[in-house]
């Protein structure tokens, strides 16, 4: 019982906001591609360059807020290049999207080592993190306070942001002409609205959404950079996506399971468990969720070709 109290306590939870908010950023911005008719899984590459940004110019200028504001611009710049190459030139969005993999994680171990002549591991009391919030009001509630407060800024405002992102595509126009881009764009064509223009949008949208996702977890999550710190999580994200179906509360709590599976993962590693097995959880769990996804929505074809079948006979 002992052990069981030290693993499911309060700092789980927390943990789990922790280390949920930059994944469902990326999920954000990668439903909102998904929904436009791409399959973008260049988000991890987006992410890569956003942590690098974020650290390199918090550190220059001593200013978190002008860090992010790096990583945003850096993500729209890679959002606009992604959607040339994709939308504009026709080129296959898993090829782009592995190149810019392949060239965020080379060109920030470049820039590491040439500017700031580490390797591995970029950590110094020059880089300025972003602030964290503490309600004096919220830390008097039992429970809830010590959960809620204390976090990073980020997340709180992702929780604003999956609430945006749901109201913009079921409840504005723009959301509509995103979805009917990737459904229906011979029908959209015909209605006035460029389809392509409205993938450029989601690309850049889901540029700006991973920006923010890096700097979150280079100057919020850790005060750092490392090479290859997104560990996957553009790749978590784009499973998340998948698996709540491209819908922005369904995403979130996707994405928040991959949080918590992450925080007990290390919370298991103090009971004795060795950290190569706990580390595995959360991607195994991944591979599970896409499994599920293949075999329900194959279980769904079945039967309706079963039911056309059977009405075609009657």
């Amino acid at each position: 019982m002992g052990n069981l109290s030290e693993i499911f306590n309060l700092g789980l939870f927390q943990n789990t906001l922790r280390t949920a908010t930059p994944v469902i950023l990326a999920a954000l911005g990668g439903l909102l591609t998904e929904q436009a008719g791409i399959m973008n899984i260049g988000m991890e590459g987006m992410m890569l360059v956003g942590c690098f940004a974020a650290v390199a110019v918090s550190f220059a200028m001593a200013n978190a807020l002008m860090g992010v504001f790096a990583a945003v611009m850096c993500g729209i710049v890679i959002g606009i290049f992604f959607a040339v190459f994709v939308v504009k030139l026709r080129s296959d969005e898993f090829i782009i999207g592995m190149a810019l993999n392949t060239f965020a994680a080379g060109t920030t171990v470049f820039l590491l080592r040439s500017i700031f002549g580490v390797k591995g591991t970029f950590a110094d009391k020059g880089i300025i993190p972003l602030p964290s919030v503490n309600l004096p009001w919220l830390e008097s509630i039992p429970v809830i306070g010590p959960l809620l407060n204390g976090h990073s800024v980020f997340v709180y405002i992702t929780w604003v942001f999956v609430f945006l992102v749901w109201f913009l595509l079921y409840k504005t126009p723009y959301g509509f002409w995103i979805r009917a881009a990737g459904e229906h764009p011979e029908s959209l064509a015909t209605a006035g609205i460029n389809p392509d223009k409205m993938k450029f949008i989601a690309s850049i949208l889901c540029g700006i959404l991973c920006g923010f996702a890096g700097a979150h977890l280079s100057l919020g999550y850790l005060t750092m950079f490392a090479e290859g710190m997104s560990a996957n999580r553009g790749f978590i994200a784009f499973a998340c996506v998948i698996f709540g179906m491209a819908n922005p509360p369904r995403v979130f709590l996707a994405a928040l399971l991959f949080g918590f599976l992450n925080a007990l993962g290390l919370r298991l590693q103090s009971v004795g468990i060795p950290p190569d097995i706990t580390a595995m959880t959360p991607y195994v769990v991944t591979v599970l969720m896409l499994v599920y996804i293949v075999t329900a929505g194959e279980a769904k074809r079945r039967r309706r070709a079963k039911r056309l079948v059977a009405e075609q006979k009657t």
